[in-house]
């Protein structure tokens, strides 16, 4: 794998904190019930949190971190100690198609934003 997409492959472009999170838990092989539970939360609580609907509270961010055993800014921003990147014998296409993927949902995400930003402004005009 390049130099590059080894060190951006979960950048805060191509993966949410939801995405993170869930890619962690899945990683060291424990459920969402027994994430929830140990972390003293309702399950619910816990899929909004994958789902990107919310976030923890620093407190619960710390304990995220150490029973999945990745770092708080991995977590937060994609950046740091976290989940070590695939490796590196997919064919060149493959590649290249992950590549283009992760361009699209990075396009996605600042649309979105942009798309939220013009309604609110419309909002304001409207009152």
């Amino acid at each position: 794998m390049s130099d590059a997409i080894e060190r951006d492959w979960y950048s805060d472009q191509t993966a949410t904190f939801g995405d993170r999170l869930a890619d962690a838990r899945q990683a060291v092989g424990v459920t969402q019930k027994e994430l929830a539970r140990r972390l003293g939360v309702r399950l619910q609580t816990l899929e909004a949190w994958e789902n990107d609907l919310s976030e923890p509270r620093a407190n619960r961010l710390q304990m995220i971190s150490g029973l999945l055993n990745v770092s708080l800014m991995w977590l937060l921003t994609g950046e740091g100690e976290g989940l070590t990147a695939p490796a590196d014998d997919a064919p060149a296409e493959v590649t290249q198609i992950l590549s283009e993927m992760r361009q699209l949902q990075s396009d996605l995400v600042r649309t979105s934003d942009k798309l939220g930003r013009l309604e609110k402004r419309l909002r304001a005009l409207k009152q």
